[in-house]
């Protein structure tokens, strides 16, 4: 978001779910210790998370490498919430995001998983907060550039085909960036325009010893 943000209003959904003791995400931070590999890429973050993980994790700690961005961080934690008033909850929320970055003309959204189709099925359980549909990716990125992260799947095909397939079903213009040097995830940026285009070819081509490429359709 840094490389795409410059000249633009930036706007981060964080899709805040509740942590979870029983695995280890948010542990896997070893990279920190290896500034000969990483600092040089942007030392400015780089350092910036060096500090936050030997302090106070939080959203608003990452903030002031984020320049004059605007954050919506409500928790997703639906676990008080009855099964039967989930959706309504879960689409409120999702309204009070929109409301709070409609000034932006680039937002990002991290969901935990990633995105999901809009089957009705999956919205009352309690961990939908860690997936986004499709419905939410269009409407967050309706009239502006959005950047949604997805965490790939084993889904048949392969994580090409996977990109593909959402790229097809988000159904707007969009570039999709792969980062597969750990675990597998895309960003899928919407609506880019030629200059953020521009941006993420130049953002791959920086990162490319990391494993992150622009994704080529099947």
């Amino acid at each position: 978001m840094r490389a795409l943000s410059p000249g633009k209003q930036l706007g981060v959904a964080w899709y805040r779910f509740p942590d979870e003791d029983h695995n280890k995400d948010g542990r896997h931070f070893s990279y920190l210790e290896q500034p000969h590999r990483f600092a040089s890429l942007e030392p400015e973050l780089f350092h910036h998370l060096r500090a936050v993980v030997k302090d106070v994790r939080s959203i608003a700690s990452l903030l002031p490498v984020l320049q004059s961005s605007s954050s919506s961080d409500e928790s997703l934690d639906t676990s008080a919430v009855p099964n039967r008033l989930r959706r309504n909850w879960r689409s409120e929320w999702f309204s009070r995001v929109l409301i709070k970055l409609s000034a932006c003309n680039l937002v990002f959204a991290d969901p935990d998983y990633g995105i999901v189709d809009d089957s009705d099925a999956r919205k009352g359980s309690a961990r939908f907060g860690k997936q986004m549909p499709l419905e939410e990716v269009r409407a967050l990125a309706q009239g502006r550039c959005a950047v949604i992260y997805h965490h790939n799947t084993r889904r048949r095909g392969g994580h090409d085909a996977e990109v593909d397939h959402w790229l097809q079903q988000i159904g707007l213009p969009g570039l999709a960036v792969r980062a597969s040097a750990c675990s597998p995830r895309t960003f899928f940026v919407l609506n880019p325009g030629s200059e953020t285009a521009q941006r993420v070819g130049a953002f791959c081509d920086r990162w490319h010893n990391l494993r992150v490429r622009l994704h080529t359709a099947g």
